[in-house]
């Protein structure tokens, strides 16, 4: 994703001159290469200072330009979140936040390097819209509707490897629209970002095993979301799993409850997603989702209906 994000990034700034990066000093900026030799004018390295990131995009907002502001997600949004909050939400600046390696992508670097709460602290803000794309090409259609946005975005990205996911999904990519992955009749599997790449696996092995056919749909809009495309799969499916890559506190999967419990849906919801706890295990990104209890043979339990809802 990271380096598809600079591909697709060089290509709009060639369509649109007022398409600026600010970059807080971290290594994948060396995938920038072509931006900065090309638009050496539009490219902005700011070292380690978050803060200003933030404080200079939002003047570059407030002149008619449109500027995404990229480093590592715990470092986009945790260390400047005042600045956010007052200076790009409050102002309804369309700024473009960009936090690479989100989640436990960062395994090896520890808790300061991850980003598992960051879904439900940016969509606590308002005038703020969140998008978690499964997938670079989902990824770039997100990149493209942010420019459409007339505020804030964070764009929720994983780092590298990610498998396509995307590439015959039935449904286009449509901003605060849930999108059907892989069709199916039922159950449905739920989720955002690349960790949706465990549904097609545990999708294959259920359908191997227990015959029938699963759904996937990719809720890569959170914020706004599309409570109403929630209500249509809780009526169709008698089992929906929500599946993410994020502390359980605050996010899709109690959204989905809630929707659940407002329209008195008899859908059973089981959802899988991370603990709401800092785990001191370095390892692998594998191993640290293990560590919180999320495997695919952990997915297939719940499609299973043997994990608790």
């Amino acid at each position: 994703m990271r380096d598809t994000f600079s591909r697709v990034l060089y290509a709009v700034a060639k369509e649109v001159p007022k398409v600026f990066i600010v970059v807080a000093d971290i290594s994948p900026a060396a995938s920038m290469a072509p931006f900065r030799a090309d638009f050496p004018d539009r490219f902005v390295n700011v070292g380690v200072s978050e803060q200003s990131m933030i404080s200079l995009c939002s003047g570059l907002a407030m002149r008619g330009c449109r500027p995404f502001a990229y480093t590592i997600a715990p470092f986009t949004i945790y260390r400047p979140f005042e600045h956010i909050r007052v200076e790009l939400c409050y102002q309804k600046l369309p700024v473009v936040l960009v936090g690479v390696g989100a989640g436990v992508t960062y395994s090896t670097l520890g808790g300061t390097h991850n980003a598992f709460e960051d879904v439900a602290v940016m969509s606590s803000l308002p005038n703020m819209s969140v998008l978690a794309p499964c997938d670079p090409k989902e990824m770039e259609a997100a990149v493209w509707a942010s420019m459409t946005n007339s505020g804030p975005t964070y764009l929720r990205l994983g780092k590298a490897g990610e498998p396509i996911l995307t590439a015959d999904a039935p449904d286009p990519f449509v901003f605060g629209k849930l999108r059907c992955l892989k069709k199916g009749s039922d159950l449905c599997i739920l989720g955002y970002g690349p960790i949706l790449s465990l549904a097609w696996e545990a999708a294959q092995r259920h359908e191997a095993e227990q015959g029938g056919s699963v759904a996937i749909y990719s809720a890569h809009t959170l914020k706004p979301l599309d409570t109403a495309g929630i209500g249509q799969l809780l009526s169709r499916f008698k089992r929906v799993v929500v599946l993410e890559e994020h502390s359980a506190v605050h996010t899709l999967g109690g959204e989905v409850k809630q929707v659940a419990w407002d329209l008195q849906s008899s859908a059973r919801i089981a959802t899988l997603s991370l603990q709401d706890a800092f785990i001191h295990l370095y390892g692998s990104k594998d191993d640290l989702l293990r560590a919180h209890g999320i495997t695919v043979d952990s997915l297939l339990a719940a499609m299973k209906g043997e994990l608790p809802n």
